[in-house]
C-alpha cells in the first residue's frame, strides 16, 4: 500500500507512524486505525492473477487456444473456436478483456474466461 502524502488510509489525517521502524506496520494518532502496507500489496498482486477459463494462470508470452467461437463487435471476423493465439500480453486493469494479443495479424483485446493455455 503505497500511503498518499503520509495520510491515514482511514481517517485522511496526516500523523501517522511505523510502529517500530523498519516495519510494515503503520498507526494513524488520530483515529488510531492500524494498516500493514506489505498485506496490502499482496492483495493487490494477487487480484492482478489473470487465470484461462480452466483455472490455469496465464503469463506474458503464453500461447493460448480460444474455446468458443467469439464475433468480433464492428467486424464481420468470426475467429473460430480452435484458434491459436501466441505471444499474449496480460492488461489485468483493462476490466474485462484483459488479454491484449494478434489473432491473423489483427491487434485485439480478449477476455481470457474464453481461453484455454495451450501446451
Amino acid at each position: 500500500m503505497k500511503i498518499d502524502n503520509d495520510n491515514c488510509p482511514q481517517c485522511g489525517l496526516g500523523n501517522v507512524y511505523q510502529e517500530q521502524p523498519g516495519n510494515t506496520l503503520w498507526l494513524c494518532a488520530d483515529c488510531g486505525f492500524e494498516f500493514n502496507t506489505v498485506a496490502d500489496a499482496e492483495t493487490d498482486s494477487a487480484s492482478s492473477v489473470v487465470k484461462d477459463a480452466f483455472g490455469n494462470v496465464l503469463n506474458d508470452g503464453d500461447s493460448v487456444v480460444l474455446v468458443k467461437e467469439l464475433k468480433v463487435k464492428g467486424s464481420a471476423i468470426t475467429l473460430k473456436l480452435g484458434t491459436k493465439v501466441r505471444n499474449i500480453k496480460l492488461k489485468p486493469d483493462n476490466g474485462d478483456h484483459n488479454v491484449d494479443c494478434k489473432v491473423e495479424g489483427v491487434a485485439m483485446m480478449l477476455k481470457s474466461e474464453f481461453l484455454k493455455k495451450a501446451n
